[in-house]
């Protein structure tokens, strides 16, 4: 276990998987295959508005990712919904449709958002505290 983290992680959990992420799409889709691009961009066209807008897909994925247990998606998802805006309170409210939904079995995953969600609070405040062109004069 890492000291620089919430938890089980280290704060450069999200980097990582930020760098992971982007890396392994760009390998992915530089594959080439006319069906794997198709569904990349099927899945990021489903997120623009429409009847529902883009912030309310992003939650509704978030407790899609979780019932489904998938922590990389749940991280995608945090990292949006948080960018969009939503608020602690907002996203516990959701993981809870989410524990309703998947069950017990959910749990493991719900521990894991919550600390994602304290990196991410985390990442906020270093932002802060710290603006761009803060730097030296």
């Amino acid at each position: 276990m890492s000291s620089k983290g919430t938890g089980a992680y280290s704060q450069d959990r999200l980097g990582d998987f930020r760098a992971y992420r982007e890396r392994m799409n760009e390998r992915i889709l530089g594959a080439g295959h006319l069906g794997i691009n198709r569904f990349f961009n099927l899945d990021t066209v489903a997120y623009y508005d429409g009847a529902l807008d883009g912030k309310t897909k992003e939650l509704l994925g978030l407790v899609a990712s979780t019932v489904l247990r998938c922590d990389d998606c749940v991280d995608y998802h945090l990292i949006q919904c948080t960018e969009a805006g939503y608020s602690d309170e907002e996203l516990t409210d959701a993981l809870n449709v989410a524990l309703v939904v998947g069950g017990s079995i959910v749990i493991p995953h719900l521990r894991h958002a919550m600390e994602t969600i304290d990196l991410l609070r985390a990442e906020e405040r270093a932002a802060a505290d710290d603006p761009p062109g803060a730097g030296a004069r």
